[in-house]
């Protein structure tokens, strides 16, 4: 069974016959895959009038555990953010209701930016709804094939982080 980007790849031979195209399709299906995946996870956040950027920002602070709470320097560093776009997310998220921005008892200069009862309540609502779609997306393949997959695409993650400042690896 043929995909588009099969007929892609294929026209792109005919015109370009001593080319390559083999990592094309490779990159060209994670393309496609991400316009897929994005798209219906962000119908998911939509229903709780949130962006994926949002979601970002209470994931990081549920998945620190218990108390939920971060400077946001630390949040700009996971999320690789610019400290300008953490802000906004940050008021957003705020005036929302589901976070609070508290002074910092270690240092007088800095905040504590903390889930709120709402923001951790709705975090959870919305990460066992943002998991169902994902497990919906790949529900053509096997367990196996997943690990597979993740085992795949982490090696290929692996070089990127290490090169990435910022990232994991630097």
């Amino acid at each position: 069974m043929n995909d588009l980007v099969d007929l892609v790849i294929s026209q792109w031979a005919k015109e370009c016959p001593t080319q390559d195209f083999a990592a094309m399709s490779v990159v060209a299906r994670l393309f496609r895959l991400n316009a897929f995946a994005a798209r219906n996870v962000n119908r998911t956040f939509r229903q709780y009038n949130l962006h994926q950027g949002e979601f970002d920002v209470l994931a990081t602070l549920y998945r620190t555990g218990a108390p939920h709470a971060m400077n946001p320097q630390k949040l700009v560093e996971a999320l690789l953010l610019t400290s300008g776009a953490m802000t906004n997310r940050l008021d957003r998220l705020e005036q929302a209701g589901l976070l609070v921005r508290n002074p910092n008892p270690e240092d007088r200069r800095g905040v504590i930016v903390s889930l709120t009862a709402e923001g951790l309540r709705v975090i959870k609502v919305v990460l066992k709804d943002y998991l169902a779609d994902l497990n919906e997306f790949l529900e053509p393949l096997s367990a196996a094939e997943r690990r597979q997959l993740a085992g795949l695409l982490k090696k290929l993650l692996l070089k990127q982080d290490q090169d990435t400042p910022g990232s994991v690896g630097a």
